[in-house]
């Protein structure tokens, strides 16, 4: 039987941000409650707790289930994280501007593909997307352009995170 449009969104969302709160939960490891930005990071990682929440709910009221990556996404955010806040506050601050800037695209094109087709699921997907932008935004305004390499750094993110993306959808 093939998998619905929505259920392998929900899916691949449900996962990005259980990534995302993976990537904070390793930042904040290194960094403390003292550290440039972590009460910034500290607020962006309540946010993305709150959104896995709701789609941990629509996963299990639809009867999606989860990413089989899961147990990786877990390691692999939380390293991402450490190592990023391990660079630095500027680096760390990088990381979340170049995953939010792909979560931003991503749900772009999620909510251009749905339409009108779900609108419990696209209402909370333009809802995030907004959070992410603003996470961006205070990214860069809290200095994630002046880390060494960003452009490089960006990019390799941006890179995984599309890797990660179409992983989850069908993994």
């Amino acid at each position: 039987m093939n998998e619905s449009r929505s259920a392998r969104m929900l899916r691949v969302d449900q996962a990005g941000e259980y990534g995302a709160t993976r990537i904070y939960a390793g930042q904040m490891a290194v960094m403390g409650t003292r550290a440039p930005h972590s009460g910034e990071v500290a607020a962006m990682a309540a946010q993305e707790a709150g959104h896995r929440a709701k789609f941990d709910a629509l996963l299990a009221e639809r009867g999606v289930r989860p990413t089989a990556l899961q147990p990786f996404w877990s390691a692999a955010g939380f390293a991402l994280g450490a190592a990023t806040a391990l660079a630095g506050p500027e680096v760390a601050m990088a990381c979340t501007a170049a995953v939010e800037e792909e979560i931003d695209r991503h749900y772009s094109s999620q909510l251009d593909e749905l339409g009108e087709d779900d609108p419990e699921l696209s209402g909370l997907i333009a809802e995030f997307r907004e959070d992410e932008r603003a996470h961006r935004d205070a990214a860069l305004a809290a200095g994630a352009e002046r880390a060494p390499g960003y452009p490089l750094l960006s990019g390799a993110i941006r890179l995984g995170c599309r890797i990660a993306i179409k992983l989850a959808e069908r993994v």
